[in-house]
């Protein structure tokens, strides 16, 4: 999709198993770090778009919760499984957003394959994830498969940085045959991760570099959400 006749491809949201496309007054520009190139566009969202994603979540958490732990156990692997076989694909568009070398990217598709088959099981509920661009796919499937063990469904909130791959992710979760509003993503920066509070997530969950995680963690205090820092 198009936002503008020129310009990078902006990439949707993704709510309820499937793009969910806004039009917003302002955008993020991805850029390539080591080429400087921009690469991908994102919006950025407010508390419209995080009201859709948190209400396909928790519409979706009874009946996924229901499903019992052997089933979530099989989409978990089987969203790995298809993550190993497009590993190449994935590990370019990291190499785009975040400038990782070849042996970095890779490395970090590895990682997030290994937890999505790891049988940890964590809390359950409905969960917004923030996460910055130092491991924008590993940080991912390390913080929502436990979670998603367990019952719980999410909303993820990539960095504008690095946008790309966990986007990918929720696309592949369709074809895996997830069921609609487990897994969710909403683009964009402060007024996202304010609107997904907003919301009335059971609780903010960040990944990443301390220094940001402080500031996502006081946006939750003031909101009155519990909040969690996965540090990376």
């Amino acid at each position: 999709m198009e936002f503008a006749p020129e310009g990078p491809k902006a990439i949707p949201l993704w709510i309820n198993g499937h793009a969910y496309l806004t039009v917003t007054d302002a955008f993020f520009d991805v850029t390539n770090p080591a080429t400087g190139e921009a690469v991908r566009r994102v919006p950025l969202c407010g508390a419209s778009e995080a009201a859709e994603a948190v209400g396909a979540a928790q519409v979706a958490q009874s009946a996924w919760a229901m499903m019992g732990m052997p089933a979530r156990r099989v989409c978990l692997a089987s969203l790995g499984d298809a993550l190993d076989n497009y590993s190449g694909h994935f590990a370019k568009l990291l190499m785009q957003d975040c400038g990782f070398d070849e042996a970095r990217a890779s490395a970090e598709v590895a990682a997030a394959v290994a937890a999505l088959h790891d049988s940890a099981v964590g809390q359950t509920g409905v969960f917004a994830l923030v996460l910055d661009a130092s491991r924008p796919l590993a940080g991912l499937a390390e913080a929502i498969a436990p979670a998603l063990m367990a019952g719980a469904t999410v909303v993820v909130k990539p960095s504008p940085k690095a946008p790309s791959a966990a986007y990918a992710l929720c696309e592949l979760s369709a074809r895996s045959e997830w069921p609609a509003g487990v897994l969710n993503l909403m683009q964009g920066d402060t007024a996202a991760i304010e609107g997904l509070c907003a919301a009335g997530v059971d609780r903010l969950v960040y990944s990443g570099q301390p220094a940001l995680g402080v500031q996502v963690g006081a946006i939750a205090e003031t909101a009155g959400i519990p909040f969690e820092m996965k540090v990376a």
